[in-house]
């Protein structure tokens, strides 16, 4: 079996964060680290390989100046190769144009039996690239999955909602975008560090994928503006005055909590 995930490399989110005051976007100039909500996935393919019985797991980012940081965690966690888009012509590209660049990855590398991805990312919180990818490969796409398992042929995934899961089920290949706490991730071993070093990661432009127009001129999404996040405002406080426990039930239904 083989699994292509789509990984982001991302800004330390635990560094101070910069922003390009021209275009309003995060610079990403420095270091870039492997997405916290992607390593999920990783470990999701691995251990689908592992019990397949054989097969690879393959990586595809997108990341400006040659970044690798994050690819090589992933790979250290035991992903045999990767491929990098790289290429000063991306910059400002939108989320259905990096979609189209990772599809045509995914069909540079001939395809898989399963594609993963995050639901979304730490640093951009769209949420609409593994559907787009999936709409431009032409396969089913299973979201917000927090449980999968592979059999005959068949993709089987627990769904998460608001009011619990809904059992789904679709042929392969698919697309699949996974929730965080699906498995837990594995740490790279010291051994699994010094192996990534040397694993391929094969490094491609927009022209090499044959993707067109990118960048700011192939946008059709731009921001316009960025403001301080609102202030998280005060609780309900519930009094016990005998009372109290049937408000806080009364309280968690209309939430459906329970």
């Amino acid at each position: 079996m083989n699994v292509i995930v789509c990984v982001k490399q991302i800004p330390d989110p635990a560094l101070p964060g910069s922003q390009d005051p021209n275009t309003l976007t995060l610079k990403r100039d420095g270091k870039l680290i492997l997405d916290e909500s992607d390593s999920y996935g990783v470990e999701m393919a691995l251990q689908l390989v592992d019990k397949a019985g054989g097969g690879e797991v393959s990586l595809i980012s997108m990341a400006p100046n040659n970044e690798v940081s994050g690819l090589r965690t992933a790979l250290a966690m035991g992903a045999a190769k990767g491929i990098l888009i790289s290429d000063p012509a991306l910059l400002g590209s939108d989320a259905l144009t990096t979609a189209k660049l990772l599809a045509a990855a995914v069909q540079r590398l001939g395809g898989a039996d399963l594609i993963i991805a995050a639901t979304e990312s730490s640093d951009g919180y769209t949420g609409t690239v593994p559907e787009q990818i999936a709409e431009v490969l032409g396969l089913p796409s299973v979201t917000f999955a927090k449980h999968l398992a592979i059999a005959d042929g068949k993709l089987d995934a627990q769904r998460q909602t608001e009011e619990g899961y809904d059992d789904v089920t679709c042929p392969l290949p698919a697309v699949v975008s996974v929730t965080a706490g699906v498995v837990e991730p594995r740490y790279p071993s010291f051994k699994g560090i010094m192996a990534a070093k040397a694993k391929p990661v094969e490094t491609v432009t927009a022209a090499d994928l044959g993707v067109a127009p990118v960048g700011w001129g192939g946008a059709n999404q731009k921001i316009v503006n960025v403001v301080q996040a609102e202030a998280r405002a005060a609780g309900t406080v519930v009094e016990d005055d005998g009372e109290g426990f049937a408000k806080i039930v009364a309280f968690l239904e209309n939430l459906k909590v329970i």
